[in-house]
């Protein structure tokens, strides 16, 4: 098993949910006790979100990619940033470190397009709604992201940060962001993303109107296939 590298603490709400994610998946996988070869490295929040409120995407880079080398340098195999909003600095994160970044966007991408969905609803944080990185990202990867209107993605985005960051899930919040997805699904929306890996929280992608990917569970998903890459391969040569 290789060992996973997580870069998290943007919230520590969802770095606990990869932590209990990739866990499950890895015991799911060998039964008995097991549990992943991990190192998780959590940053104070706060002081990424000061960076983000400032524009000053080179200092948050500049720290995250300090933080992906103490993973590697740790023995992480591979990095994972856990938060959407952060992958907008993704590409320079990457460049601190010799061993892969395993990118959310894209690994939700090959998620939806095995759902045959198409045109999915973004919800996320203002960041990740408006500044471009990852609708660009997705319709690179052939995917026509639905962005909210304007009233709605401040509804998103406080939600996330004013109570799934701190650890408060609302029904009435929940059945805002309801409202939000039915206004989409009447725009023509197919799906929905779950774009910031603190909406597992407050809404179950399996029960909603139309299908759901959590991003957050996508990546931890991910995360334990590359730790057992080449496993499958071993056990059939060893079976021949």
């Amino acid at each position: 098993m290789k060992t996973i590298g997580l870069i998290g603490g943007m919230s520590f709400e969802s770095s606990a949910v990869y932590y209990r994610l990739i866990n499950e998946m890895v015991r799911e996988r060998l039964g008995g006790l097991a549990s992943a070869e991990l190192i998780l490295h959590s940053v104070n929040f706060e002081e990424i979100v000061a960076l983000q409120k400032a524009g000053a995407w080179d200092m948050a880079a500049s720290r995250l990619g300090d933080v992906a080398l103490r993973l590697q340098i740790a023995g992480a195999d591979c990095v994972l940033i856990c938060t959407n909003t952060m992958h907008l600095i993704a590409p320079e994160v990457a460049t601190h470190i010799s061993v892969p970044l395993i990118h959310i966007i894209d690994e939700t991408a090959k998620t939806i397009h095995a759902a045959g969905c198409k045109r999915p609803l973004l919800l996320a944080t203002r960041y990740t709604m408006e500044h471009g990185f990852y609708t660009d990202r997705m319709k690179s990867l052939g995917l026509d992201i639905v962005v909210p209107d304007a009233t709605d993605r401040t509804t998103v985005h406080d939600i996330i940060f004013n109570e799934l960051c701190a650890g408060k899930v609302l029904d009435s919040s929940r059945e805002k962001l309801m409202a939000v997805i039915e206004r989409a699904h009447a725009k023509g929306a197919d799906s929905i993303i779950l774009g910031c890996t603190e909406i597992c929280l407050i809404l179950d992608p399996d029960r909603l109107p139309l299908p759901g990917f959590d991003t957050t569970t996508i990546h931890a998903r991910a995360a334990v296939d590359f730790a057992f890459e080449g496993e499958l391969a071993n056990e059939e040569e060893d079976a021949a």
